[in-house]
């Protein structure tokens, strides 16, 4: 990202904007069992999902499902609804700022052998319980939680 938009971003917060991101919260079954993929951050190595800024003339809905692609190499229907957001702390440059999640689900259906963070990034999937062990947002636990229940094979 060009020092421009952290910059521009980083006056945004601080004069008191939301800054808002959209995540894939991904999903598929395997023999009947729902299965959550999981991403690591390229800074931090945590695991968490798939998410971005918002992409000019893409919703952010869209806007999830390209980071799904590009941060996890994987492509499906992604819901037009969100299923809620969760809130976390972003390093920008020397600052830290809250950031909101919106969480869009996206029922995978195609896993790429190669994408374009494949070098910076792990994925992995998992069941809800150990996906939901590994988020540190509470509330990104209770969306999966969730998705654990309204998605029964």
């Amino acid at each position: 990202m060009a020092s421009g938009k952290w910059k521009k971003r980083i006056r945004r917060a601080k004069g008191g904007h939301e800054l808002e991101q959209a995540a894939a919260l991904p999903y598929r079954f395997e023999n009947g069992h729902l299965k959550i993929m999981l991403v690591t951050s390229r800074s931090t190595h945590r695991f968490t999902l798939p998410k971005g800024w918002p992409m000019k003339k893409r919703s952010l809905a869209d806007a999830a499902r390209i980071e799904a692609l590009e941060e996890a190499g994987i492509e499906g229907k992604v819901s037009r609804s969100t299923i809620g957001h969760y809130l976390y702390w972003k390093r920008l440059k020397r600052v830290f700022i809250p950031v909101k999640v919106r969480v869009y689900p996206l029922h995978v259906q195609c896993e790429n052998a190669r994408w374009p963070e494949q070098k910076q990034r792990q994925r992995k999937w998992l069941s809800p319980d150990e996906a939901g062990l590994l988020v540190d947002e509470p509330q990104l636990m209770s969306f999966i939680a969730s998705l654990d229940t309204d998605h029964r094979a």
